[in-house]
């Protein structure tokens, strides 16, 4: 077995803090200082330097790291050959996906592998995009649904293997009084001098709404914010602006708004990703994970 201080090490790249890292693995912050202090004597070099209130990996550690990486990626390979001596799929698998990924993709998902091999438990979480890498390096989810960001891993991580799954349109949200709401699609130029509402604290699909109005040539005059869809969709049905919202995003069916396919070049969209452990993808509730997921996705695609 791996040294699980190599993981406490891994989690702590990741989330930068000792408090963060405590938190995803569910230690207290004492725990991890005490593990990595140990580790660091066992190996015989620094791994870590006060920055303030934080603390920086010195060039030891990423050394360590490296290696890490390696072990971690073959383990998870190990246990794919072994599943090969097993009869039957078993186990369980763990989503963490944002919201409506969850819900308009997860849950589909999971629901075929509940009735295609009833031996395997699964479990699902929603979960922000920014912590789902956390959580696959301390093994407490085993498949990320996410959007990527800037600040996420590149897609050649050593760490991670992340595969495209679907690309989701963004429509424009309008009330059904509004002049654009009355054609079956529009340029998201024509909504160039509407009050916009936002949503910066969703950081993807904040910057998503930026980058495709900029495209687009003119900046969004964000007079509300709001993070949930509910609350989004109810203000553009009050009438206190416009807002991009995802193809999949659900909206209440109570509320008076329209939704308008966009045209023109760019179309604004996001991309989907699966995101596993490197190596981990050939285990049986994986494996059988993600080919759940790309039928889902392969039907809402067409």
């Amino acid at each position: 077995m791996i040294d699980p201080r190599l993981r406490t090490l891994r989690v702590l790249r990741e989330e930068g803090t000792v408090t963060a890292t405590a938190e995803i693995l569910h230690l207290t912050p004492s725990t991890v200082s005490q593990q990595l202090r140990g580790l660091a004597k066992d190996l015989g070099v620094r791994l870590l330097e006060a920055e303030g209130r934080r603390v920086r990996l010195t060039p030891a550690a990423y050394t360590v790291l490296d290696h890490a990486d390696t072990l971690f990626s073959q383990w998870e390979h190990a246990r794919a050959d072994l599943a090969a001596h097993r009869r039957g799929v078993s186990g369980e698998v763990r989503f963490a996906a944002v919201s409506s990924a969850l819900a308009a993709l997860v849950a589909p998902a999971a629901a075929r592998l509940r009735a295609e091999h009833p031996g395997l438990e699964v479990w699902m979480a929603e979960q922000e995009s920014e912590k789902v890498f956390a959580l696959l390096l301390a093994h407490r989810t085993d498949i990320a649904v996410v959007i990527p960001t800037a600040d996420g891993p590149p897609p050649d991580d050593p760490r991670f293997d992340q595969r495209p799954l679907l690309d989701e349109p963004q429509d424009l949200l309008v009330p059904p009084a509004h002049p654009l709401a009355a054609g079956s699609t529009a340029e998201l130029a024509a909504a160039a001098g509407e009050s916009w509402i936002g949503s910066p604290d969703r950081p993807d699909q904040h910057h998503l709404m930026l980058t495709a109005c900029a495209a687009a040539g003119f900046t969004p005059r964000i007079v509300h914010r709001a993070n949930e869809w509910f609350a989004v969709s109810a203000l553009v049905a009050a009438g206190f602006g416009v807002a991009l919202v995802p193809r999949l995003a659900p909206l209440p069916p109570g509320d008076e708004v329209v939704r308008v396919p966009l045209r023109g070049r760019p179309v604004p969209s996001r991309r989907i990703i699966t995101c596993v452990r490197r190596g981990s993808d050939r285990q049986p509730p994986i494996a059988h994970g993600l080919e759940a997921l790309r039928e889902v996705a392969a039907h809402r695609a067409a």
